[in-house]
């Protein structure tokens, strides 16, 4: 029983796989290197002791202090170091029932609860933080993190399946007045996060919207929702421009978004015409919100005042709210800034033919008079429909092709042709919204090329489509005048201090 085994004994067998035994010579050497590089660690970490009390501010949303005995620097007393806004966010005058408090001498373990360490996970979650659990020892407290992608056909029960996470969880939280409303429908797309520990669910995490989420965290007694709100920020700022080639170029040279500009443009359409109307030199100056959360910036908002200068003539706009909570923009006397009419249904790249009661046309080669206007645009551009009215046309019309006629009021019809298709909406004697789309571009009936041609008549008389005087929409309410006036004049004044303090930079030397 006590013979030495041979060194050579197995040597006509495989290893397979595993490596080669040390020699003992070789792991005493290890041993002995080993111990002194330990006694060095320690003799340098108490050297660097310190008696200081530093705090970590925790989420506004958490309600739990948590204590941790150990040197100022706090990643040295765990053997995971906190991560996230935990080690990051340093603090000396922190209040004491909202911080994680670091006090005494090092190496010793934190004190912190199990509910505790599930809520800091939850939050990670919730937060966006990335909060990490202290203590390697504690890495079953906290579990795993995990998210939930939902797929076409998915439902909450066939993702838990999936991961492998207790159904029997998901039954409970489906109990829960908030965590049913809010998972009851779930789309392709949608992300829900899970803490779990071996399946079992710790902590659920939806974000619902922009401004709120929905958290749900395992206790003593079951499971808890609760709904947490992100609240956001709006800030105002101010962007000036001069055409020199286009509008989005000038909106790219003075730092504006896309949004912005398209804003401008559709709250500028019915006045002036982006593609034909602009002059180099043209200026706007515009007022707008920028909507941030949790300090930092999302994206850009609402316009809340402007004005555009248009070969000499300047056009001023102001959001309003009224108190029934319609919003729209108007001018600084209270007239709408829409019109009962758009001067272009159909976005474009250049106008082939204008109206002209002289014109030569350009198939039969002889003159006939162009009644309308032809809107140059790629095949398939929507059209839409100019204003308010009912199809009284919808079908092919001779020369016009395909062809959709809208009676409005005032004894206003327009008519638009060539079209390659009709919208499925629009049927005879349906209703039609302004700006609601009807069809799309084609060449169909007497077309050399791609293009909308747009009638409009008044009283059975053609009229220029681009020069018409365009049907005012109701200005504001007289009961609501005194409130439009209180609540546009201070978003006017901060467009004239905008003016006035691009005057003085521009005369500074």
């Amino acid at each position: 029983m006590n013979r030495v085994p041979s060194q050579i004994r197995h040597d006509y067998k495989t290893m397979q796989g595993k490596s080669p035994a040390k020699p003992h010579a070789f792991r005493w050497f290890s041993f002995g290197l080993a111990v002194p590089l330990t006694g060095l660690f320690l003799a340098l970490s108490l050297g660097s002791e310190t008696e200081t009390t530093q705090k970590l501010p925790l989420p506004a949303t958490m309600n739990t202090q948590l204590t941790l005995s150990g040197s100022a620097h706090i990643e040295s007393a765990l053997e995971t170091p906190v991560t996230g806004f935990l080690a990051s966010g340093l603090s000396d005058n922190q209040p004491v029932g909202n911080s994680l408090t670091n006090n005494g001498s090092r190496g010793t373990r934190a004190v912190i609860s199990m509910p505790d360490i599930l809520s800091i996970n939850a939050l990670q979650w919730a937060t966006g933080s990335n909060v990490g659990v202290p203590g390697s020892d504690m890495n079953w407290v906290g579990g795993e993190h995990i998210l939930l992608t939902v797929r076409s056909g998915d439902s909450l029960d066939r993702l838990f399946k999936r991961h492998n996470v207790d159904r029997g969880d998901l039954a409970a939280i489906m109990r829960l007045p908030e965590a049913k409303t809010n998972l009851r429908i779930i789309l392709p797309g949608d992300e829900i996060s899970i803490t779990h520990i071996d399946g079992d669910v710790q902590a659920l995490h939806r974000r619902i919207d922009e401004t709120s989420s929905l958290m749900v965290t395992r206790d003593a007694d079951g499971f808890t929702a609760q709904m947490i709100d992100h609240p956001i920020e709006r800030r105002m700022t101010y962007a000036h421009g001069i055409i020199k080639s286009s509008l989005f170029e000038a909106g790219k040279e003075a730092g504006v978004s896309d949004r912005v500009i398209m804003d401008l443009a559709g709250i500028y359409a019915w006045d002036i015409d982006f593609v034909l109307d602009i002059r180099n030199g043209d200026e706007f100056v515009v007022v707008f919100e920028e909507i941030w959360q949790n300090g930092q910036r999302l994206r850009d908002g609402s316009i809340v005042a402007a004005e555009f200068s248009n070969s000499g003539k300047s056009y001023r706009a102001v959001r309003y709210q009224n108190p029934a909570g319609k919003t729209d923009y108007f001018t600084p006397d209270g007239h709408s800034m829409r019109k009962a009419f758009i001067r272009a249904p159909v976005d474009f790249s250049r106008i082939s033919s204008s109206f002209n009661p002289r014109r030569r046309h350009p198939i039969f080669k002889t003159v006939r008079p162009h009644r309308g206007v032809d809107y140059v645009a790629p095949a398939g551009t929507p059209i839409k429909a100019a204003g308010d009215g009912k199809v009284i046309h919808r079908g092919r019309k001779g020369g016009y092709g395909n062809a959709v006629i809208l009676q409005h009021g005032g004894n206003i019809t327009t008519l638009y042709g060539h079209m390659s298709r009709f919208s499925k909406k629009t049927r005879l004697g349906s209703r039609i919204k302004q700006g609601d789309v009807i069809g799309y571009v084609g060449k169909t009936g007497y077309a050399t090329g791609y293009h909308l041609h747009y009638e409009y008549r008044l009283s059975g008389v053609h009229r220029n489509p681009r020069t018409v005087r365009l049907p005012q929409v109701a200005p504001v309410p007289l009961e609501y005048r005194d409130d439009f006036f209180t609540n546009t004049s201070p978003l006017l004044s901060q467009l004239d201090d905008v003016k006035r303090s691009r005057v003085a930079m521009a005369a500074a030397p």
